[in-house]
């Protein structure tokens, strides 16, 4: 466990002092979403959040909450995420080894933070990255992770001159499920490339952008993909975005080939375990 004391939150230092013994931990995680409904605890389901709460609160023997740097849908993957929660009295035992030890092997935790004031794991996080991976061959060990896309008839070409478009836009109402539920629809895209192995077989897009919007991601390489298989041109596709209105079918990729792999925030920035570059590389 280390404590992080590079940043102290002054508007929360009196709520703070009023919570006595109370402190606030940050925890780096990473997760397999294949065989979970999302992330949020949510009735009637299973989901990651979930089975992390019912760990940790039969480990400390208290009621535990937790807080994540954000919702993932079903089958959704996680190489990095990050999560807070509330904690009375500090435990005297190595809490990661015990929380590794029960939970199952596809929710790993690789760090506990301490943290000053009330830092808020997702709220505060200035920077997420994403990745989809897709493969062209059936692989029941690529299956939970990427999706199965026949790559060999797609004009790679095509789709990364789209890629290329996305950070000169920032307002994505046109590439999400309910637009209308946002506050705004503003994305700021830092950054956003596609790469493909030697044999076209394995495929990752990767974008990074201060926020995104629900379905984004996978609305958009839905439409990556009918641009590689030229049902969408790549000047549709850029008026899609200038025009900011809803396409009268909006579909999705995938789940399981999506993956949260980077959130950094103002007061940590921390590099992710596992590295997607070698998925191109075998």
């Amino acid at each position: 466990m280390f404590e992080w004391e590079s940043y102290i939150c002054k508007k929360c230092i009196q709520s703070t002092r009023s919570i006595h013994k109370t402190l606030r931990y940050f925890l780096h995680i990473g997760f397999n979403g294949f065989q979970y409904r999302g992330w949020q605890r949510l009735p009637g389901i299973i989901s990651v959040q979930q089975v992390i709460e019912e760990a940790l609160t039969a480990i400390l023997k208290q009621p535990i909450e937790i807080v994540g740097c954000g919702r993932t849908d079903a089958q959704v993957n996680a190489s990095q995420y990050f999560f807070h929660m509330d904690v009375a009295d500090p435990w005297d035992f190595d809490l990661m080894y015990r929380l590794n030890k029960r939970l199952p092997p596809d929710i790993s935790i690789y760090d506990i933070f301490t943290m000053h004031g009330l830092p808020h794991a997702r709220f505060d996080a200035i920077s997420r990255s994403y990745d989809y991976l897709m493969h062209s061959y059936k692989d029941p060990y690529l299956h939970p992770i990427s999706s199965l896309y026949n790559l060999a008839e797609l004009d790679v070409d095509l789709m990364q001159q789209a890629v290329a478009i996305l950070p000169r836009y920032n307002d994505y109402y046109a590439l999400c499920k309910k637009p209308n539920k946002n506050d705004h629809t503003i994305c700021n895209v830092s950054e956003a490339w596609l790469l493909t192995d030697d044999k076209r077989e394995r495929m990752q897009f990767h974008i990074s952008s201060n926020r995104f919007l629900g379905g984004m991601i996978r609305i958009i390489v839905h439409k990556l993909l009918e641009i590689g298989q030229k049902k969408l041109t790549v000047e549709a596709f850029e008026t899609i975005l200038a025009d900011k209105k809803t396409p009268s079918s909006i579909k999705s990729a995938l789940p399981q080939g999506l993956h949260l792999s980077k959130v950094t925030y103002p007061y940590l920035d921390i590099p992710t375990r596992s590295q997607f570059m070698t998925f191109l590389e075998k």
